[in-house]
């Protein structure tokens, strides 16, 4: 069972469960004293992706690697897109019944989603990376809604979340408290909603982000209004669909921290797929709000270290580099960059 962290307790107790929780399961929910209302923020996000296709890609920015604005149906699970070496042993150790689901075999290793980039990161004075100084965008329809606002809201409700149980992590880890705030100070930390259009994919085991890992170094994500987030435990190997508990959030360790720990904490893997559960909630908001577009929004939140901070090695899988370095790869193995920004 995924562990409860309630960031209202601190102590040495709680701090050995998170950090254990992440290691057992590469996942936690965390519960703050009072869970934010993500519904203004959702609705926004429901009415962006609902917006046709050539509006969309006014907002994606491919010279940047698409780390700000949108990105229109790229993103590729490397499983099943690139048929990555490690993910493919990963699925091969898990029974039948417990592995992915794969994605179509039509297509071409997409995701049905599009993604959102807004970013939320204090500019490093030591610019390394081009990515450290990029600039939001206001979607042109939404500059009357208070778009920056609201994003600047959303994402530093995430932001704080997440910096509190980063000093519990690196307690429970028996470092110093402020390890992982001090090493994320210039992180590219991005607000990341994603949307699918279930008028469109909402069918039973539709794909619509396949089995992955995150690069980053924690991922924080709201409730949903939609079923289909599967996570994989490392210690089982079971499948476990996810409910995020009302009051809290779910977060999910990403490949910067499975880095930092030499595997100690593993990166953990996910999809997101429309199930039984999924089709009930659509044909209950057709009834309710009918008015309202059949769009599934993620309300994630990606936290990364600072691109300069140089990761430590731990051979002979994880060798010292710097996390702008370990990004750059992730980004070209799930089809975002062909080369550095």
């Amino acid at each position: 069972m995924i562990p409860t962290i309630d960031l209202s307790i601190n102590n040495q107790s709680e701090a050995i469960k998170a950090a254990e929780g992440l290691s057992t399961y590469g996942a936690v929910f965390i519960r703050v004293p009072s869970a934010s209302n993500l519904d203004g923020f959702t609705d926004m996000m429901e009415d962006y992706f609902n917006q046709p296709v050539d509006e969309l890609k006014q907002d994606e920015r491919p010279e940047h690697s698409y780390q700000v604005g949108c990105t229109v149906g790229i993103e590729k699970a490397k499983c099943f897109s690139t048929r990555d070496a490690y993910c493919l042993s990963v699925i091969d150790t898990l029974e039948e019944s417990e592995r992915p689901t794969r994605v179509e075999e039509s297509g071409d290793g997409s995701d049905l989603k599009c993604r959102f980039f807004h970013r939320m990161s204090t500019k490093d004075p030591n610019i390394q990376y081009a990515s450290d100084s990029l600039e939001n965008i206001t979607p042109a329809a939404f500059k009357d809604r208070n778009w920056e606002k609201v994003m600047n809201d959303t994402g530093n409700i995430f932001l704080e979340t997440i910096e509190k149980l980063s000093i519990l992590v690196a307690q429970g880890l028996g470092l110093p408290d402020d390890t992982f705030v001090d090493a994320a100070k210039y992180g590219n930390h991005l607000l990341a909603p994603t949307g699918s259009d279930l008028g469109k994919y909402g069918y039973l085991n539709s794909v619509l982000a396949g089995f992955h890992t995150d690069l980053n170094f924690l991922t924080i994500h709201g409730k949903s209004r939609y079923s289909g987030l599967n996570i994989w435990a490392r210690n089982t190997g079971k499948k476990i669909p996810v409910a995020i508990p009302e009051g809290c959030y779910l977060v999910q360790a990403g490949k910067q921290l499975e880095h930092y720990t030499g595997g100690n904490i593993l990166a953990g893997f996910h999809e997101v797929v429309v199930n039984e559960k999924t089709l009930s909630q659509i044909e209950k908001q057709k009834k309710e709000h009918p008015e309202r577009p059949l769009i599934r929004v993620s309300s994630t939140f990606f936290y990364h270290l600072s691109s300069s901070f140089a990761l430590p090695e731990h051979l002979p899988k994880y060798p010292a580099m710097n996390v702008g370095d370990l990004v750059m790869n992730e980004l070209k193995s799930i089809g975002l960059s062909e080369d550095a920004m």
